[in-house]
């Protein structure tokens, strides 16, 4: 039996929540686990160590970065953010997708954050740009497919 991989799924949310669902309907597709915050259970944990506790379960990451930093945690960090940098620190395979040109922005702050946020995430690593929501669930599959393929020629 071929095995069935996880995927954590990392973007802001009110913003890209189509994008996510498309992304979702995609891995479903191809037979993998989702894993995001849309489908986290209610419980009684700190969200953070909750996430990471699905992040570890997963066996690979995938960014999507729309042109919004997000929300933040108390240390003023987005959430977005902190799941990447938690992800990278324990060396999950990451699939980055970054809007080419957002046309959404937040204030002048958020939007410091962000900038150094996507050049944290551009750098060092193959990413993949879009444009528009078709494009990215179009990449992303693309992306899925090879990423599967590497996975399962280092298992065997």
């Amino acid at each position: 039996m071929e095995k069935r991989y996880q995927v954590f799924v990392s973007s802001t949310f009110k913003d890209l929540e189509n994008e996510r669902n498309l992304l979702t309907q995609t891995l479903l597709r191809k037979g993998c686990f989702p894993a995001g915050m849309e489908l986290f259970p209610a419980i009684d944990e700190e969200q953070f160590e909750y996430i990471k506790q699905v992040i570890d379960d997963s066996d690979y990451y995938v960014i999507v970065l729309g042109g919004l930093y997000g929300s933040l945690a108390p240390d003023g960090i987005s959430y977005t953010e902190k799941e990447y940098d938690y992800a990278v620190s324990k060396g999950k395979r990451v699939i980055a997708l970054v809007q080419k040109n957002p046309t959404q922005r937040d204030d002048d702050v958020r939007q410091l954050k962000f900038t150094e946020f996507r050049k944290k995430v551009s750098c060092g690593r193959l990413v993949s740009y879009w444009n528009n929501s078709e494009e990215l669930a179009s990449i992303f599959a693309t992306s899925l497919e090879q990423t599967n393929s590497i996975l399962r020629e280092r298992e065997h």
